[in-house]
C-alpha cells in the first residue's frame, strides 16, 4: 500500500472515481485531492481542447496530484440499418419530451488519439482507461512522461494482458460497480464477477498492484478490501451526491431515495453495459437493447433525449448510474465525505 501511495502522492489509499459526462468538474476534482485522496478527471467525452482547459482550472485549484480518464476501445462500424433503428426506436421519447428525433454523426465520439495527446501534454499523475488498451507506444510514452497508468479489468485474462502491457496499476471493477462496465476481452457478461473475489483472484496471480472498484460507499467497505490485498480503494457512487460533484439534480435526488436499492446493467442508453436505476426507459427499450446501433453511437443518439430529461426533471427517461451500494449514500462535501472515509477506516 505505502509503494502505490507514495508514488501517486496519496494521504490516503482513496480514489474517487472518474466518471464521464459531467459529474466530474474541475472544482469537484481539485477538493478531492486537495483532501488527501486521488480526484479524477471522467475525460471520455470531453474534445481534446476541453481536457486541456480542465486540467489547467484544475491546477488552479490544487498543487495535488490528480488523474485524467479515457475509454480507449475500437471505434465500431454500424450499417444505415442500424442507425436508423435506433433512431425510429427513441422517436417517440423525444417526442414526449419536445425535442427533434436525433441525427446521426459522423464522429460519434471525440478522436481518441487527440484525447491521448492532450493527457501527454499536460501530464497528469495519473492516466486511466477503461473498455480497451491503448497501443503499447502509447503506454511507452506515457512511462516516459512519468505518467502513472490505470488499466480497468472485469476479469483475470483481462489483468493478466494489462499486467502484460506493463501498466502501473490495475482496477478490479466488480460487479457491482456503477456505470459502463470495463470489459473488453470476451462477453461483457463473463466480467460479472463480485468485487471480493475479483480483488482476490488478481492479487494471487498478479504482480501489479490492484485497486478495488465496485459498490464501495464507506470506509469499512474500503478496508475490506485493503484487507483482501487492494493498494487502494476506488469509489464512485459515493462522490456522486457530495455538493461539488456535477451530478444532476434529478439523478442526485433519485440516488437519494427509494430508487437506489434497485439497479441493473443495461444496454439501453447508450449500446454498451452499464449499471443503473432501473426505470421507465431502462424497461422499456432493454426489451429492444438489440436492436440498437453499438457504443458509441447509440450513446451519442441518445444524447440530446437524456439531456433533455434532465432539464424537464424526467428522472424515468434518464440514465441514473449508480452502484449497488448507492442506498448509502450521504450529502457532504468532498472533503467531509473523505474525513469520514478515513474515520471509518480506522474504525475498521
Amino acid at each position: 500500500m505505502a509503494g502505490l501511495m507514495e508514488r501517486l502522492g496519496l494521504a490516503l489509499p482513496l480514489i474517487q472515481a472518474p466518471m464521464g459526462g459531467g459529474f466530474t468538474p474541475p472544482a469537484f476534482v481539485a477538493a478531492v485531492s486537495e483532501a488527501g485522496a486521488l480526484g479524477s478527471l471522467g475525460a471520455p467525452y470531453l474534445q481534446p481542447e476541453a481536457i486541456v482547459e480542465a486540467a489547467a482550472e484544475i491546477r488552479k485549484r490544487t498543487s495535488r496530484p490528480f488523474g485524467v480518464n479515457l475509454f480507449t476501445f475500437d471505434m465500431p462500424v454500424a450499417s444505415d440499418a442500424e442507425i436508423g433503428r435506433t433512431i425510429d426506436l427513441l422517436a417517440p421519447y423525444c417526442e414526449e419530451l419536445g425535442i427533434d428525433p436525433p441525427e446521426f454523426e459522423d464522429s460519434p465520439h471525440p478522436d481518441i488519439d487527440a484525447q491521448i495527446e492532450a493527457v501527454l501534454e499536460i501530464r497528469p499523475a495519473v492516466f486511466s482507461f477503461t473498455l480497451g488498451m491503448p497501443s503499447p507506444e502509447v503506454l511507452t510514452e506515457m512511462r516516459r512522461r512519468d505518467i502513472f497508468t490505470i488499466g480497468t479489468a472485469t476479469t483475470l485474462k483481462e489483468a493478466l494482458t494489462l499486467e502484460a502491457a506493463g501498466v502501473d496499476a490495475i482496477c478490479a471493477q466488480g460487479s457491482e460497480a456503477g456505470g459502463h462496465r470495463g470489459t473488453f476481452l470476451g462477453p461483457w457478461q463473463e466480467g460479472l464477477i463480485g468485487l471480493a473475489p475479483l480483488v482476490s483472484i488478481l492479487k494471487a496471480r498478479l504482480k501489479t498492484p490492484v485497486i478495488a472498484a465496485g459498490g464501495l460507499m464507506t470506509g469499512a467497505h474500503c478496508a475490506a478490501v485493503l484487507k483482501l490485498g487492494a493498494e487502494a480503494a476506488q469509489l464512485g457512487t459515493a462522490f456522486m451526491t457530495c455538493l461539488e460533484a456535477g451530478t444532476p439534480a434529478p439523478h442526485r435526488a433519485a440516488i437519494l431515495s427509494e430508487a437506489a436499492e434497485r439497479t441493473a446493467i443495461t444496454l439501453a442508453f447508450s449500446g454498451a453495459p452499464a449499471r443503473g436505476m432501473v426505470n421507465r426507459y431502462m424497461i422499456e427499450m432493454g426489451r429492444r437493447a438489440d436492436a440498437l446501433a453499438p457504443f458509441p453511437i447509440t450513446n451519442a443518439l441518445t444524447r440530446d433525449l437524456r439531456g433533455a430529461a434532465a432539464k424537464a426533471n424526467r428522472p424515468e427517461l434518464m440514465s441514473l448510474w449508480a452502484g449497488q451500494g448507492a442506498p448509502l449514500a450521504r450529502v457532504m462535501p468532498a472533503a467531509a465525505l473523505i474525513e469520514a472515509l478515513k474515520a471509518e477506516m480506522e474504525a475498521a
